[in-house]
């Protein structure tokens, strides 16, 4: 009799989950929330490096690619506090991000978790939607002197391939994969950021909502990354040079019918307060919250 309680007794206990078993599971992990996460810090040295455009001795502390690569100028026109005042102004000629094809970029060399957020308009060159396919511009981080084998990322808007919007690009050894969200015309803002090992893209329509564009899990990012803005334009340009990116390069002049100007408001740099957690899966309003500045 006493074996069968015994028995009754280690049934139930195991069906009960009593016992040292159950004391050692370790407690579900907490889901993470808005109120867990804040916006990134503006301060620093990492916001030292921000430009607000108010005046040419700005554009001093940003390298152009086509000088530190030694590239082809690809830019008709770039000047800070001119063209448009308070604004950097871009203007492209024929050029192109894509694969291993190089083109304008103006940017800064920073470290560790990054938050760049700018405020941008994107047209053609006599107003109104760029009308050549792939007329683009806004916000990229590129892996510096990766032009054996190219890795960047970008969050651009304008002209893509079939009508206006932002464009979310990934770039891993050379090989893009583009993807293309359908936005209006007129002032957008970009959210181009390292959290740890993720890379997200964030933007937002004049009037609009933040939304997340793009996110892409990239621990093999090193510590320093070139951060900065392009613009370029006028794939159907490039004609049988689309077959050979080495040669476009190398190219100093591409005939072609440029149609874009960018005037950029600001571009500003914070920091993130990055969590320990797979950021890949956390929702949306949480990302938001965490790479969203302060009042933006």
């Amino acid at each position: 009799m006493r074996a069968k309680i015994a028995v009754s007794l280690l049934a139930a206990c195991a069906l009960a989950g009593c016992g040292t078993a159950a004391s050692s599971r370790p407690p579900a992990p907490k889901a993470l929330t808005a109120a867990d996460v804040r916006a990134p810090d503006p301060g620093g040295e990492v916001g030292s490096a921000s430009s607000e455009f108010s005046s040419a001795a700005e554009l001093a502390v940003w390298s152009r690619l086509s000088d530190t690569q030694g590239d082809p100028d690809r830019l008709a026109k770039l000047d800070v506090n001119g063209t448009a005042k308070g604004a950097l102004y871009l203007e492209p000629t024929t050029s192109t991000w894509f694969d291993a094809f190089r083109g304008p970029f103006v940017y800064q060399e920073l470290a560790g978790d990054i938050v760049l957020h700018t405020r941008l308009k994107v047209e053609g060159r006599k107003g109104g939607t760029p009308r050549r396919k792939f007329s683009l511009g806004g916000a990229m981080l590129r892996v510096p002197q990766s032009n054996d084998k190219p890795n960047w990322i970008s969050v651009t808007t304008g002209t893509g391939d079939k009508a206006e919007g932002v464009e979310l690009k990934e770039t891993v050894d050379g090989a893009s994969k583009p993807k293309e969200v359908r936005v209006g015309a007129g002032w957008t803002e970009l959210i181009l950021a390292r959290t740890g090992a993720v890379v997200s893209a964030l933007y937002k329509e004049e009037g609009g909502t933040w939304k997340v564009g793009q996110r892409w899990l990239r621990p093999d990012l090193p510590k320093v990354l070139e951060w900065g803005v392009t613009g370029y334009t006028d794939w159907d340009g490039y004609g049988a040079l689309k077959k050979d990116a080495a040669k476009a390069n190398a190219t100093r002049t591409i005939k072609g019918r440029p149609d874009l100007r960018m005037t950029v408001d600001y571009v500003r740099f914070l920091r993130p307060a990055t969590p320990e957690t797979d950021l890949m899966k956390a929702p949306d309003d949480v990302l938001i919250k965490l790479l969203k500045p302060a009042g933006a």
